[in-house]
């Protein structure tokens, strides 16, 4: 029998995310703005919401291409608030372009995706859980990292949408221990 964390259980796409996105380490630029988008459609919301209308993301945001997604217009954003197959929150939809414009002009010596990982070492943080409710929804470090995507521009990005895109994108590894994909235990499966 599969053994998953507790939060994964009640849907197919949630099976889906946890097996195949949450926890994995990622430094596709691209997929990680996809990443961050989706946390911050989710802020206020059920995860299974944002699963839910993930492809309509995709489409709505040109498959969350950085370079296309930076130079929407307003009226773009005013035709995305009449998308019933989408998140309708405009200061989240703002958002969502404003971070890409951040990324396109991004001002650091090294890209997105090495600044972030630079925050953790470049290995994956793991936290020894054994039960949900030990899973934080925030921490020291993604208060760190918020404050320091503010600093670049980034919007919607506060501590608990950070620490839930550093999850996301396997910087944080909150795998319980009982899960299969908990990392001790995927050393087991091979």
């Amino acid at each position: 029998m599969v053994k998953r964390c507790e939060w994964a259980t009640s849907s197919p796409e949630m099976q889906r995310y946890h097996d195949e996105v949450w926890g994995r380490p990622e430094h596709s630029e691209q997929k990680l703005f996809e990443l961050l988008c989706l946390e911050t459609y989710q802020a206020g919301l059920s995860w299974q919401t944002v699963l839910n209308k993930q492809v309509a993301f995709e489409t709505a945001f040109h498959n969350f291409d950085v370079a296309t997604v930076a130079v929407m217009k307003p009226e773009e954003v005013d035709q995305l608030m009449t998308n019933a197959a989408i998140i309708r929150n405009r200061r989240k939809l703002e958002a969502t372009v404003n971070n890409a414009q951040v990324l396109v002009n991004w001002s650091e010596a090294t890209d997105f995706s090495t600044w972030l990982w630079a925050f953790v070492g470049n290995q994956p943080i793991r936290h020894q859980l054994t039960s949900a409710d030990q899973i934080p929804g925030t921490n020291d470090l993604a208060q760190h990292i918020s404050r320091e995507m503010k600093k670049h521009g980034f919007k919607f990005v506060g501590p608990k949408t950070v620490y839930s895109f550093l999850q996301a994108a396997g910087l944080v590894n909150d795998h319980l221990l009982s899960c299969d994909w908990a990392p001790e235990n995927q050393r087991e499966r091979r």
